[in-house]
């Protein structure tokens, strides 16, 4: 049976504080582990308001140490903030405290942040926009670019150029790296890492470097990638597993994954290919029920859309009173058409296209809600119904 495993940012909840947010995601982590889901990975985002998972290490630490069996790891750790020696020492001691159990999760946000501010602004969004979002519903006809491949749908692709010239963007890069700092080559860091995990950093002088804890560590090393760009390319030519997200960047997953497969090169752990798949995902018990929980969730990805970051995340009282406009149903259209909502077992079939579509080994769900019950029920409900369908 395909593993299903979750993907955690930590959401705080309007009303809500950091602090009940890291107490929300250990509990959803021990109830992920009774489910049976098989990996739980925490994201890093810095500066948001709605987020609490800024620093993925320590927070894995919490969560293995609260867990008994279930994989624990990041996706992804932001490479652009961070040397390979500080992640091959944080990691290596949270394999020395939790052996066998750690993921480590790579992700290339430095190099990518400095590509998208060489790009020539576009309007942010999707275009042609997607459906108009009015009231409280989602309505009107898909947009005219979007298409459907093996049943799963690929909406137009959204540009991020003109986001990363936010001025958050700037900030985070000026707090998270020293005066005059700049991000290495991301294939040079993703090396320097398996270097020093194996024990055969040398130096371009000769010399060798030993990380401890953090050399012979049994870590499992991924690669992200929203696209079949570099972070592709790199996972396929060291012979990596590649997790690609859908729940990002729905309009590039499929060309993610083929670029992805037909570089690969066979590596000792992995002879051939091994893709994860993301996914935005909503169970509740009727379809009435996972549109009012469901509610908010334009709402939440408009904010990070604009750039200011993903708010606190809004109740679907506060949800019902947005007032929807031409712009904000460009911002979300991608997002809101690939999220799947619904029932058990309507859920279970999109999940079933997305496997299907895309040749996922794996899938990695991420739910987000208001109240931390329905998030608990979310994947309670679509880890029984996935046994249960055996797919």
């Amino acid at each position: 049976m395909t593993r299903l495993s979750v993907l955690d940012l930590a959401p705080i909840s309007s009303g809500a504080t950091a602090r009940d947010a890291l107490r929300n995601t250990v509990d959803l982590a021990r109830r992920a582990e009774d489910a049976g889901y098989h990996r739980y990975w925490l994201a890093e985002h810095h500066l948001t308001p709605g987020v609490a998972s800024s620093a993925p290490a320590v927070l894995i630490g919490a969560v293995a140490a609260a867990t008994r069996r279930i994989r624990v790891g990041s996706g992804a750790v932001q490479l652009g903030h961070q040397t390979p020696l500080t992640v091959v020492e944080h990691f290596g001691t949270l394999d020395a405290l939790h052996p066998g159990r750690i993921d480590l999760g790579l992700g290339r946000s430095g190099q990518r942040a400095r590509e998208l501010l060489a790009t020539p602004p576009e309007p942010a969004g999707p275009r042609p926009a997607g459906p108009a979002l009015t009231g409280s519903q989602p309505a009107g006809p898909p947009a005219t670019e979007a298409r459907t491949v093996r049943g799963l749908l690929i909406p137009p692709p959204f540009s991020f150029a003109s986001l990363a010239r936010h001025p958050l963007f700037a900030l985070a890069g000026a707090l998270l790296q020293q005066p005059g700092a700049r991000t290495p080559d991301f294939a040079v860091q993703v090396d320097e890492i398996i270097a020093l995990l194996a024990g055969r950093y040398r130096s371009d002088e000769g010399h060798e470097a030993h990380a401890q804890p953090g050399e012979g560590a049994e870590v499992e090393l991924w690669v992200l990638g929203s696209s079949g760009g570099q972070s592709a390319q790199v996972a396929a030519e060291r012979g990596l597993p590649f997790a690609a997200n859908y729940h990002v960047s729905p309009a590039t997953v499929l060309e993610a994954v083929e670029s992805y497969r037909d570089a690969f090169k066979p590596s000792r752990d992995y002879p051939e290919p091994h893709v994860m798949v993301s996914a935005d995902v909503l169970v509740a018990p009727t379809e009435e029920e996972a549109r009012r929980v469901g509610e908010p969730y334009g709402l939440w990805v408009r904010s990070i859309r604009s750039g200011g970051g993903a708010v606190r995340y809004p109740s679907p009282e506060e949800a019902y009173a947005h007032e929807w406009t031409e712009e904000d149903q460009a911002l979300v259209a991608d997002r809101v058409d690939t999220r799947f909502a619904g029932t058990p077992e309507k859920v279970v079939e999109g999940l079933r296209v997305l496997k299907e579509a895309t040749g996922a080994d794996e899938l990695l769900v991420t739910t987000i809600t208001h109240d931390h019950a329905d998030r608990v029920r979310s994947q309670d409900l679509l880890a029984e119904a996935w046994s249960d369908a055996g797919i």
